[in-house]
């Protein structure tokens, strides 16, 4: 059941929103519809799907952003850093245009994955966690993704599988980048 919250707004940084920021109504309607999945009373249930929402629009997730999604859901904000700082998925700093995820767990790393991750580091210059000085690449490790099979695999965005990343296969990743 939706509520009559018309937009969720927070105190944040200047140098990052402004002196205010505001989920959009598209978003808060998005927050809505997944909060309409779960049984009435159990709106925190949404908490995964509401933060990601949270996340496109900002691009990540400050504070504020995290503290945002919990008043909306009316759950404690450390229920909902609890989930924002657990999963790898979440954003808790600025990233890049692109953010490239290397799984590095044992089976990607016996099929290659450090060769892939020291090939990826060599060609935009970063190390894991780092930032290319454009905004462009974001370089961090990750956790495994379920994709064993397919080492080493890449995760775009959070969102798209790369599998079997050889030197030319990241050549045509990073190429395809704009």
């Amino acid at each position: 059941m939706a509520h009559n919250m018309t937009h969720a707004s927070v105190n944040c940084p200047k140098e990052n929103f402004g002196d205010r920021f505001h989920l959009s109504e598209a978003t808060l309607q998005k927050f809505d519809r997944e909060i309409a999945k779960y049984p009435a009373g159990q709106r925190r249930s949404a908490v995964m799907a509401c933060l990601a929402l949270a996340q496109e629009e900002i691009g990540w997730l400050p504070p504020e952003a995290i503290e945002a999604v919990a008043g909306y859901l009316r759950i404690p904000p450390i229920a909902a850093f609890e989930v924002a700082t657990f999963y790898n998925l979440y954003d808790l700093k600025p990233v890049g245009k692109y953010k490239l995820t290397v799984c590095t767990n044992l089976p990607c790393a016996l099929s290659g994955a450090y060769h892939a991750a020291e090939y990826v580091k060599q060609k935009l210059g970063i190390g894991f966690n780092e930032t290319t000085p454009d905004g462009k690449f974001t370089l961090v490790e990750g956790e495994c993704m379920g994709a064993c099979g397919d080492a080493p695999v890449m995760l775009v965005n959070n969102r798209h599988m790369c599998s079997y990343m050889t030197p030319e296969k990241i050549d045509q990743l990073l190429e395809g980048c704009e």
